[in-house]
């Protein structure tokens, strides 16, 4: 979705909702289709994404998220890390993280484990990700990689209550460099169910 807005000049994800999962099937393909939609009044432009099986030119598309793309400026960060982690921040232990993460029902492959890292400053919550190595050469494909971006969600679910949560909605993204094998994080909230 990003790469669609920066295409047409709006580079500001400044809504996405996720309505379906694509789910990739154990032999062939999918077909996956990112429509972007005609200036609205706003100046924004609606986008779509939509899938089918590969070998199937007849099957009807599935939407998988709607969203509206924008030209707004991109936001400027709010916060300062000229020191990582925060002098306040307390360390939180990550070294079993993934087993207790499969015991809340959630299960991720190797590429998917990058939690290293994560403090906590009392509702905020610092991480540093990373790729694994064999992922490297995979990066400079994406804007963020899948994995890295959700290496990332992964220290809220570490620190928090137990309760699964996956995220569906999304807003205010932009992209500032593409092509990371490491990231650095902080996730404040916003209000109950959001954060930032």
């Amino acid at each position: 979705v990003l790469r669609a807005g920066a295409e047409v000049g709006r580079p500001l994800v400044r809504e996405l909702t996720l309505q379906a999962p694509l789910v990739l099937p154990v032999e062939g393909g999918v077909q996956v289709q990112v429509v972007v939609g005609a200036q609205e009044e706003s100046g924004g432009r609606a986008v779509s994404i939509h899938s089918r099986p590969e070998n199937d030119a007849t099957a009807p598309w599935t939407g998988h998220a709607e969203g509206l793309l924008s030209a707004e400026p991109l936001p400027v960060a709010g916060f300062e890390l000229a020191q990582w982690p925060p002098a306040d921040a307390v360390a939180v232990e990550v070294g079993d993280a993934y087993e207790v993460l499969l015991g809340m029902g959630y299960e991720y492959g190797p590429v998917f484990q990058g939690l290293r890292a994560v403090w906590r400053r009392g509702e905020e919550v610092f991480a540093e990700v990373a790729l694994p190595e064999q992922a490297h050469g995979d990066a400079a494909g994406f804007g963020v990689h899948p994995a890295l971006l959700d290496a990332v969600l992964h220290a809220p679910l570490v620190v928090g209550d137990g309760q699964t949560v996956l995220p569906f909605s999304w807003a205010g993204v932009s992209l500032y460099s593409a092509g990371a094998t490491e990231v650095r994080a902080r996730i404040s909230p916003v209000r109950e169910n959001t954060v930032a």
